[in-house]
């Protein structure tokens, strides 16, 4: 089984557009599927490409125009200036969770199968899952479910989770999946305990902020006429990222100049998101969600 199967590949590196001798920059390298098809579409340049999951290294490419950083995507600004790398051509992110780390029972990141209640991006550091779930008290885990799952019924959900762990700890995937078998909706139950662990995954490994913080420093690693290319997963990121190449804030507010002009830091190439094709969803279920979104910093 491959790594991960990259999602509208042919659409993102179209959206880049590559140039010879460019430098450019795959901040999830993930299986490397991305970063692989970029190296074969562009001559003489250099690819920076990070991974703060570990298991990401043994898909490393053998070629020299490619440097694999073994970090979270905040450090962007950091790393390339640490390699002489700013400015660049373009950047290009691929949100979520790959096709192997949802594979894995023992990374608990997948509902279908059961294993350890981690959750980590980075599974050498930090807190797990079933740490966050056995400490947080009710009115944080409401907001939790509430605003990283959008659940609707994040107080019941919160109160069967603390119910559970006064009689034994959670554990494993089952282990939640069971304190909260009350509360999913009849009919939609894959998509209420999906809805959960984003939740959970989401506040653990902080992905919207390390996503603002990246998207913040892309605006001063890019070029003029750089590429910002963007592909999430659900609403949450998609909203930060459409909000930012519209604006160049998380609000989505444009700012103006003494005369009333727009002040923008980009110019979006594509209006609506870009989503795969039928084709694509066919061979690939997990590509639904996918909205790519491209933008040309200006």
């Amino acid at each position: 089984m491959p790594y991960h199967v990259p999602v509208m590949l042919s659409q993102c590196i179209d959206a880049l557009n590559l140039s010879k001798g460019g430098i450019y920059v795959d901040v999830t390298f993930g299986g490397g599927g991305h970063s692989a098809a970029m190296l074969q579409n562009f001559e003489e340049g250099k690819l920076y490409a990070f991974d703060q999951d570990h298991e990401a290294k043994r898909n490393m490419i053998d070629d020299p125009r490619l440097i694999l950083i073994a970090q979270n995507f905040k450090y962007l600004k950091n790393y390339l200036s640490l390699y002489k790398a700013v400015p660049v051509d373009g950047v290009l992110a691929d949100l979520g969770v790959s096709s192997h780390q949802f594979d894995r029972a023992e990374r608990g990141f997948s509902t279908r199968f059961n294993g350890p209640l981690d959750m980590r991006m980075d599974a050498s550091k930090g807190q797990t899952a079933a740490d966050l779930l056995n400490t947080l008290e009710l009115q944080p885990m409401i907001d939790l479910l509430r605003y990283y799952g959008e659940l609707r019924n994040a107080y019941k959900s919160a109160q069967a989770i603390i119910a559970f762990r006064e009689n034994s700890p959670l554990i494993t995937t089952e282990d939640l999946k069971k304190a909260l078998q009350s509360c999913a909706p009849r009919g939609k139950e894959n998509r209420y305990f999906a809805q959960v662990f984003q939740a959970i995954r989401i506040e653990l490994n902080q992905e919207l902020e390390a996503l603002k913080i990246m998207l913040t420093q892309s605006l001063d690693v890019l070029k003029p006429g750089g590429r910002l290319v963007v592909m999430s997963y659900h609403s949450l990121e998609d909203r930060l990222v459409k909000n930012f190449i519209k604006s160049g804030n998380f609000k989505g507010e444009i700012e103006k100049d003494f005369y009333g002009k727009p002040l923008v830091p980009f110019k979006m190439i594509s209006r609506k998101p870009i989503i795969a094709d039928q084709e694509e969803l066919d061979r690939n279920p997990r590509a639904r969600s996918a909205k790519l979104r491209i933008a040309e910093k200006l």
